[in-house]
């Protein structure tokens, strides 16, 4: 029997999914199966690894059973998982000690800035790329050792291992405990230069390294799984975002690409050489193929972007499904003066303020629903816009195009206010489904199912575009006040506020 597909498994934030491709990456079956999200205290958000892994196995089974394939037909199986989440388990028995601690949880904000106080902001971003945030998985895993009782000697002796969520997919498929350098740079423990953990910043975080990953390439035969994928290697590791930039081929300097999902997060291909960003930006991996050069990126991380969608509808309930808002929006011409900064997590890229709040400013008795709805939409484009100012300063040359994709690129409106803002082509594949695609790209590059990056290439069809049609002097009116709504943000929260 030939192998003839890929599949890619997707461990998101809200779910997980299996989708199979064939050779020219369209996809032949697709199964997906939400998890809990729970929240034992105000802007602490957990997942349990258990119920993630159960869904694992069952959407992959549907995924195979959907599309009447064996495990035999497969070449590989890639991972792209929701990056900086974290989780500790037991060496010996293979279970969590702890739920999972979501990349949105900001309980480490004192210790981050206790951090910060110590060694300062640039210590860390000179090594890694990446400001002191409640965002990143290090502080997380200190905070675990802190308050689980007896954890920091287990871990010491290597009996607990630290993971994201694909160190915890590949131990229960294949045994071993290894990450990629897509989601090791996303740790505040790996040093950007050497691709190795350093011991400077696990002295200063306190976490010991005898409870780490082996880092690894992202594309590269990692093993062979058992459970429902029983002898199909697993080839390729990327976080989510890294994912998306292959999945898009953006494998030249200056390539662009946004995936509009939970949060937004817009990579820029900085090609052999990390950029240090001046301007609030992380600097990245971008991806690493077997054994060629890493690939560096400048990102813009936007906490809250579909999410807010999701708050509009569950928790104000103004409308019954996250598509809704764009008829709900259309319904007015604009947004009535109306500015929504969702600041729920504190503000990311490029502010790195973890003390903001939300805040609905321009508020008049003229304001309805419909302005409401529009002022949710128009805030992914605002945020977008200050990413893309930052990236500009830092890389120099402006984007000629940003390739996107994500749930919320299904929204017209948004997607035209989106290349109103920028004064850019915003351009959706055909293939809207980039982080699976570009695990699978990752995985099938590393058995030899593709060839190479042209390859690649000539299977990115575009869908749709979207091209800039407003008056440049209403834009810029605008985007003043959308930056007048962030500075109420700030300062929100007193010191003893958790």
């Amino acid at each position: 029997m030939s192998r003839r597909y890929v599949a890619s498994i997707d461990q998101g934030t809200a779910s997980s999914r299996c989708l199979v491709f064939d050779h020219r990456a369209r996809i032949v079956s697709v199964a997906q199966k939400e998890h809990r999200h729970h929240y034992p205290r105000p802007g602490w958000v957990e997942h349990d690894p258990q119920e993630i892994w159960s869904n694992v196995l069952t959407v992959i089974a549907q995924a195979l059973d959907k599309a009447g394939l064996s495990v035999r037909e497969l070449s590989a199986v890639g991972i792209a998982n929701q990056r900086e989440t974290t989780l500790l388990w037991d060496r010996r028995t293979g279970l969590p000690v702890h739920n999972a601690i979501n990349w949105e949880d900001t309980r480490t904000d004192h210790l981050c800035r206790e951090l910060a106080a110590d060694v300062g902001q640039e210590w860390f971003r000179l090594r890694t790329g990446l400001p002191l945030s409640t965002y990143f998985s290090g502080p997380k895993v200190r905070w675990l050792l802190d308050h689980v009782p007896g954890l920091r000697s287990k871990a010491q002796a290597g009996e607990v291992l630290f993971g994201t969520m694909d160190s915890w997919l590949l131990w229960n498929l294949c045994g071993r405990h290894a990450t990629d350098v897509t989601n090791a740079s996303r740790t505040l423990l790996m040093n950007l230069q050497t691709l190795d953990w350093d011991d400077d910043l696990l002295d200063a975080i306190g976490v010991p390294r005898a409870m780490l990953p082996e880092i690894r390439p992202s594309s590269e035969i990692y093993g062979d799984a058992g459970a429902a994928l029983a002898g199909v290697p697993v080839a390729s590791v990327l976080g989510d975002q890294h994912a998306a930039l292959v999945g898009q081929t953006c494998f030249d300097p200056g390539d662009a690409k946004c995936t509009f999902g939970t949060g937004s997060f817009l990579l820029l291909n900085t090609g052999e050489r990390p950029i240090a960003s001046q301007s609030g930006l992380l600097t990245t991996l971008g991806y690493q193929l077997g054994s060629e050069r890493p690939t560096y990126a400048l990102e813009g991380s936007v906490a809250i972007t579909g999410a807010l969608v999701q708050w509009f509808r569950d928790n104000l309930g103004l409308i019954g499904s996250a598509p809704e808002i764009e008829t709900l929006a259309v319904s007015v011409s604009d947004n009535g003066g109306c500015y929504f900064v969702p600041a729920f997590s504190g503000l990311f890229a490029p502010h790195w303020r973890s003390d903001a709040r939300g805040v609905i400013a321009g508020l008049t008795g003229y304001i309805n629903k419909g302005h409401l709805a529009r002022a949710v939409l128009e805030a992914t484009a605002w945020q977008t816009r200050e990413v893309v100012e930052a990236m500009h300063a830092d890389y120099g040359d402006g984007l000629a195009e940003l390739r996107v994709d994500g749930g919320m690129t299904a929204n017209n409106l948004l997607m035209q206010f989106l290349a109103d803002v920028l004064g850019v082509p915003i351009m959706r594949p055909i293939v809207a489904e980039t982080v699976s695609l570009g695990a699978a790209y990752a995985a099938g590059l590393a058995v030899g199912f593709w060839s190479d990056l042209d390859s690649l290439k000539r299977n990115w069809h575009r869908a749709a575009e979207w091209l800039p049609a407003i008056d440049p002097a209403l834009r810029e009116r605008g985007y003043r006040k959308w930056r007048k709504a962030v500075a109420l943000t700030v300062d929100w929260l007193d010191d003893d506020d958790e």
